[in-house]
Protein backbone atom coordinates (compact mmCIF):
# COMPACT_ATOMS: atom_id res chain seq x y z
CA UNK A 1 0.00 0.00 0.00
CA UNK A 2 0.95 3.65 -0.91
CA UNK A 3 2.38 5.60 1.96
CA UNK A 4 1.86 9.26 2.92
CA UNK A 5 5.01 10.69 3.86
CA UNK A 6 5.45 14.53 5.85
CA UNK A 7 8.03 16.31 5.48
CA UNK A 8 7.86 19.36 8.58
CA UNK A 9 9.99 21.62 10.34
CA UNK A 10 10.61 25.54 10.72
CA UNK A 11 10.88 27.51 7.45
CA UNK A 12 14.57 27.62 6.24
CA UNK A 13 15.52 24.23 7.02
CA UNK A 14 15.88 22.96 3.85
CA UNK A 15 12.16 20.58 3.98
CA UNK A 16 11.72 21.35 -0.21
CA UNK A 17 15.03 19.91 -0.71
CA UNK A 18 14.49 16.74 1.67
CA UNK A 19 11.10 16.27 -0.21
CA UNK A 20 12.76 16.00 -3.49
CA UNK A 21 15.64 13.64 -2.80
CA UNK A 22 12.43 11.91 -0.94
CA UNK A 23 10.53 11.59 -3.97
CA UNK A 24 13.67 11.58 -6.49
CA UNK A 25 15.06 8.47 -4.27
CA UNK A 26 11.24 6.81 -4.43
CA UNK A 27 10.92 7.09 -8.32
CA UNK A 28 14.97 5.45 -8.80
CA UNK A 29 13.06 2.40 -7.19
CA UNK A 30 10.02 2.53 -9.93
CA UNK A 31 7.64 4.02 -7.22
CA UNK A 32 5.67 6.77 -8.31
CA UNK A 33 6.37 9.49 -5.83
CA UNK A 34 4.53 12.79 -6.30
CA UNK A 35 5.16 16.24 -4.23
CA UNK A 36 1.71 17.78 -2.26
CA UNK A 37 2.19 21.08 -0.76
CA UNK A 38 1.75 22.29 2.78
CA UNK A 39 2.65 26.01 2.51
CA UNK A 40 -0.34 28.09 2.78
CA UNK A 41 1.51 31.26 1.05
CA UNK A 42 3.45 29.11 -1.29
CA UNK A 43 -0.70 28.21 -2.94
CA UNK A 44 -0.50 31.81 -4.01
CA UNK A 45 0.06 32.77 -7.75
CA UNK A 46 3.11 34.86 -8.11
CA UNK A 47 3.84 34.81 -4.43
CA UNK A 48 7.96 33.41 -5.28
CA UNK A 49 10.86 35.36 -4.27
CA UNK A 50 9.25 36.06 -0.33
CA UNK A 51 7.81 32.25 -0.10
CA UNK A 52 11.18 30.56 -1.22
CA UNK A 53 9.21 28.72 -3.77
CA UNK A 54 10.87 26.22 -6.22
CA UNK A 55 10.80 27.42 -9.88
CA UNK A 56 9.58 24.87 -12.54
CA UNK A 57 12.66 23.99 -13.64
CA UNK A 58 14.56 23.29 -10.11
CA UNK A 59 11.60 20.13 -9.63
CA UNK A 60 13.43 17.75 -11.22
CA UNK A 61 10.38 16.46 -13.27
CA UNK A 62 8.39 15.57 -10.23
CA UNK A 63 4.78 16.30 -10.43
CA UNK A 64 4.19 19.40 -8.18
CA UNK A 65 0.10 20.05 -6.68
CA UNK A 66 -1.44 22.80 -4.85
CA UNK A 67 1.32 25.59 -5.62
CA UNK A 68 0.02 28.66 -8.00
CA UNK A 69 -3.54 27.70 -7.52
CA UNK A 70 -4.63 30.80 -5.64
CA UNK A 71 -4.84 34.39 -6.66
CA UNK A 72 -3.64 36.77 -4.16
CA UNK A 73 -7.54 38.54 -4.35
CA UNK A 74 -8.61 35.05 -2.66
CA UNK A 75 -8.71 34.13 0.83
CA UNK A 76 -6.68 30.50 1.15
CA UNK A 77 -8.29 28.88 4.14
CA UNK A 78 -7.14 25.32 5.97
CA UNK A 79 -11.37 24.82 5.34
CA UNK A 80 -10.80 24.99 2.02
CA UNK A 81 -7.24 23.33 1.27
CA UNK A 82 -7.72 20.17 3.36
CA UNK A 83 -10.04 18.79 0.77
CA UNK A 84 -7.96 19.38 -1.89
CA UNK A 85 -4.61 18.10 -0.56
CA UNK A 86 -6.22 15.09 0.84
CA UNK A 87 -8.01 14.82 -3.09
CA UNK A 88 -4.43 15.15 -4.52
CA UNK A 89 -3.40 12.57 -2.02
CA UNK A 90 -6.04 9.81 -2.86
CA UNK A 91 -5.38 10.07 -6.34
CA UNK A 92 -1.30 10.02 -6.38
CA UNK A 93 -1.49 6.82 -3.97
CA UNK A 94 -4.53 5.35 -6.61
CA UNK A 95 -1.97 5.28 -9.14
CA UNK A 96 0.47 3.29 -6.95
CA UNK A 97 2.98 6.17 -5.76
CA UNK A 98 3.60 7.55 -2.47
CA UNK A 99 2.74 11.24 -1.50
CA UNK A 100 5.03 13.56 -0.10
CA UNK A 101 3.11 16.44 1.74
CA UNK A 102 5.55 19.06 2.54
CA UNK A 103 5.39 22.51 4.76
CA UNK A 104 5.40 24.63 7.46
CA UNK A 105 2.10 25.59 7.92
CA UNK A 106 1.19 23.59 10.94
CA UNK A 107 -2.60 23.97 10.77
CA UNK A 108 -3.07 23.02 7.26
CA UNK A 109 -0.17 19.95 7.64
CA UNK A 110 -2.27 18.90 11.05
CA UNK A 111 -5.42 19.24 8.61
CA UNK A 112 -4.24 16.26 6.07
CA UNK A 113 -2.41 14.12 8.26
CA UNK A 114 -4.95 13.92 11.31
CA UNK A 115 -8.48 13.30 11.65
CA UNK A 116 -8.70 17.15 12.37
CA UNK A 117 -11.97 18.01 12.40
CA UNK A 118 -13.34 21.74 11.75
CA UNK A 119 -15.13 24.08 14.30
CA UNK A 120 -18.32 25.13 13.49
CA UNK A 121 -18.97 28.99 12.00
CA UNK A 122 -21.76 31.85 12.73
CA UNK A 123 -22.18 33.95 10.39
CA UNK A 124 -24.07 36.27 12.56
CA UNK A 125 -21.88 35.98 15.10
CA UNK A 126 -18.65 36.81 12.79
CA UNK A 127 -20.65 39.52 11.91
CA UNK A 128 -20.81 41.09 14.63
CA UNK A 129 -17.57 40.53 15.74
CA UNK A 130 -15.83 41.63 12.36
CA UNK A 131 -18.19 45.27 12.90
CA UNK A 132 -16.13 45.60 16.44
CA UNK A 133 -12.89 45.13 14.52
CA UNK A 134 -13.21 47.60 12.14
CA UNK A 135 -14.54 49.73 14.90
CA UNK A 136 -12.27 49.20 17.47
CA UNK A 137 -9.26 47.47 15.84
CA UNK A 138 -7.79 44.19 17.21
CA UNK A 139 -6.81 45.09 20.67
CA UNK A 140 -9.99 44.78 22.53
CA UNK A 141 -10.74 41.55 20.84
CA UNK A 142 -7.61 39.87 21.81
CA UNK A 143 -7.84 41.36 25.35
CA UNK A 144 -11.42 39.28 25.05
CA UNK A 145 -9.52 36.29 23.56
CA UNK A 146 -6.86 36.22 26.09
CA UNK A 147 -9.35 36.21 29.10
CA UNK A 148 -11.53 33.24 27.36
CA UNK A 149 -8.73 31.09 25.82
CA UNK A 150 -5.22 32.39 26.87
CA UNK A 151 -3.50 29.38 25.40
CA UNK A 152 -5.20 30.31 21.61
CA UNK A 153 -4.11 33.50 21.91
CA UNK A 154 -0.69 32.84 22.73
CA UNK A 155 -0.52 31.38 19.32
CA UNK A 156 -2.17 34.23 17.32
CA UNK A 157 -0.50 37.35 17.10
CA UNK A 158 -2.11 40.85 18.58
CA UNK A 159 -2.32 42.69 15.20
CA UNK A 160 -4.27 39.70 13.37
CA UNK A 161 -7.74 40.82 12.96
CA UNK A 162 -8.67 38.17 11.02
CA UNK A 163 -7.67 35.10 13.14
CA UNK A 164 -8.72 37.00 16.77
CA UNK A 165 -12.26 36.92 14.97
CA UNK A 166 -12.14 33.58 14.30
CA UNK A 167 -11.15 32.06 17.24
CA UNK A 168 -13.41 34.34 18.80
CA UNK A 169 -16.11 33.15 16.56
CA UNK A 170 -15.08 29.51 18.48
CA UNK A 171 -14.65 30.03 21.87
CA UNK A 172 -17.91 32.22 22.04
CA UNK A 173 -19.78 29.00 20.90
CA UNK A 174 -18.53 27.28 23.35
CA UNK A 175 -16.22 24.74 21.07
CA UNK A 176 -12.58 24.21 21.00
CA UNK A 177 -10.07 26.24 19.08
CA UNK A 178 -7.39 25.24 15.99
CA UNK A 179 -5.29 25.16 19.17
CA UNK A 180 -6.83 22.62 21.14
CA UNK A 181 -8.27 20.88 18.04
CA UNK A 182 -5.32 18.00 18.04
CA UNK A 183 -5.68 15.45 20.48
CA UNK A 184 -2.67 14.17 22.39
CA UNK A 185 -3.01 11.03 20.97
CA UNK A 186 -4.50 12.31 17.48
CA UNK A 187 -4.95 9.80 15.13
CA UNK A 188 -3.69 9.62 11.64
CA UNK A 189 -5.90 10.07 8.50
CA UNK A 190 -3.40 7.69 5.76
CA UNK A 191 -2.88 4.28 7.54
CA UNK A 192 0.03 4.33 6.27
CA UNK A 193 1.69 7.91 7.32
CA UNK A 194 5.50 8.57 8.18
CA UNK A 195 6.61 11.95 10.15
CA UNK A 196 10.22 13.25 8.56
CA UNK A 197 11.27 16.75 10.52
CA UNK A 198 14.16 18.57 9.62
CA UNK A 199 15.57 20.58 12.81
CA UNK A 200 18.52 23.09 12.68
CA UNK A 201 20.09 24.76 16.21
CA UNK A 202 18.38 27.69 17.10
CA UNK A 203 21.66 30.03 16.23
CA UNK A 204 22.12 28.75 12.98
CA UNK A 205 19.16 28.81 12.06
CA UNK A 206 18.58 32.89 12.57
CA UNK A 207 21.70 32.88 11.23
CA UNK A 208 20.35 31.61 7.83
CA UNK A 209 16.86 33.07 8.04
CA UNK A 210 18.65 36.47 8.40
CA UNK A 211 20.51 36.19 5.83
CA UNK A 212 17.59 34.50 3.24
CA UNK A 213 15.45 37.97 4.17
CA UNK A 214 17.94 40.06 2.76
CA UNK A 215 18.87 37.61 -0.19
CA UNK A 216 14.91 38.40 -0.41
CA UNK A 217 15.33 42.01 -1.20
CA UNK A 218 18.80 41.14 -3.39
CA UNK A 219 17.02 39.20 -5.52
CA UNK A 220 14.39 41.04 -6.35
CA UNK A 221 10.85 41.06 -3.38
CA UNK A 222 9.95 44.91 -4.28
CA UNK A 223 9.13 44.22 -7.40
CA UNK A 224 7.90 41.39 -6.97
CA UNK A 225 5.67 42.77 -4.80
CA UNK A 226 5.07 46.01 -6.97
CA UNK A 227 3.60 43.23 -9.70
CA UNK A 228 1.55 41.63 -7.51
CA UNK A 229 -0.13 44.82 -5.92
CA UNK A 230 -1.25 45.58 -9.78
CA UNK A 231 -2.86 42.47 -9.82
CA UNK A 232 -4.83 43.26 -6.61
CA UNK A 233 -2.50 42.23 -4.11
CA UNK A 234 -3.15 44.95 -1.49
CA UNK A 235 -7.14 44.00 -1.90
CA UNK A 236 -6.28 40.21 -0.66
CA UNK A 237 -7.15 39.72 3.08
CA UNK A 238 -4.91 36.57 3.74
CA UNK A 239 -2.10 37.16 0.80
CA UNK A 240 -1.45 41.00 1.96
CA UNK A 241 -0.71 40.18 5.49
CA UNK A 242 2.09 37.39 4.52
CA UNK A 243 5.48 38.46 6.54
CA UNK A 244 7.69 40.03 3.89
CA UNK A 245 4.86 40.70 1.75
CA UNK A 246 3.04 43.06 4.35
CA UNK A 247 6.47 44.87 4.98
CA UNK A 248 7.49 45.34 1.01
CA UNK A 249 3.58 46.90 0.14
CA UNK A 250 4.58 49.51 3.62
CA UNK A 251 8.03 49.96 1.71
CA UNK A 252 5.71 50.57 -1.43
CA UNK A 253 3.83 53.00 -0.27
CA UNK A 254 6.79 55.00 1.66
CA UNK A 255 5.83 53.80 5.42
CA UNK A 256 8.81 51.96 5.41
CA UNK A 257 12.61 52.33 4.29
CA UNK A 258 13.68 49.52 3.12
CA UNK A 259 16.32 48.71 6.19
CA UNK A 260 13.06 49.21 8.28
CA UNK A 261 11.07 46.51 5.89
CA UNK A 262 14.09 44.29 5.71
CA UNK A 263 14.70 44.61 9.81
CA UNK A 264 10.47 43.64 10.71
CA UNK A 265 10.38 41.04 8.41
CA UNK A 266 13.55 39.15 9.83
CA UNK A 267 12.07 39.50 13.26
CA UNK A 268 8.67 38.06 11.97
CA UNK A 269 10.40 35.28 10.72
CA UNK A 270 12.50 34.28 13.45
CA UNK A 271 9.30 34.42 15.35
CA UNK A 272 7.44 32.28 13.32
CA UNK A 273 10.15 29.76 13.20
CA UNK A 274 9.71 29.65 16.68
CA UNK A 275 6.16 28.72 16.11
CA UNK A 276 6.49 26.10 13.96
CA UNK A 277 8.96 24.46 15.96
CA UNK A 278 6.86 24.28 18.84
CA UNK A 279 3.57 23.11 16.57
CA UNK A 280 5.59 20.39 14.98
CA UNK A 281 7.52 19.37 18.53
CA UNK A 282 3.69 18.36 20.04
CA UNK A 283 4.03 15.84 16.71
CA UNK A 284 4.08 12.13 17.64
CA UNK A 285 6.27 9.75 15.73
CA UNK A 286 8.32 12.13 14.40
CA UNK A 287 11.43 10.73 12.25
CA UNK A 288 13.71 14.34 13.34
CA UNK A 289 16.62 14.72 11.08
CA UNK A 290 19.42 17.37 11.31
CA UNK A 291 19.17 20.34 8.85
CA UNK A 292 22.09 20.33 6.30
CA UNK A 293 22.19 16.32 7.10
CA UNK A 294 19.18 14.73 6.00
CA UNK A 295 19.22 11.57 4.17
CA UNK A 296 16.64 10.77 1.95
CA UNK A 297 17.74 7.22 0.99
CA UNK A 298 18.57 6.50 4.75
CA UNK A 299 14.56 7.00 5.31
CA UNK A 300 13.94 4.42 2.46
CA UNK A 301 16.09 2.01 4.49
CA UNK A 302 14.60 2.46 8.47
Amino acid sequence: MPRLWAVVGATGTGKSDLALDLAEALRARGNPAEIVNADAMQLYRGMDIGTAKLRSDERRGIPHHLFDVRDVTEDAAVAWYQPLARAAITDITRRGGDAVLVGGSGLYVSSVIFDFRFPPRDADLRARLEAELAEHGPGALFERLARLDPVTAARIDPKNGRRIVRALEIVEQGSATHGAALPEQPVLWHPRTRIVGIQAPRDQLVHRLDRRVERMWRDGMLDEVARLRDAGLERGTTASRAIGYAQALAQLRGEKTEQEAIAETQALTRRYARRQVSWFKRYPDVTWLASGAADAVGLLRD
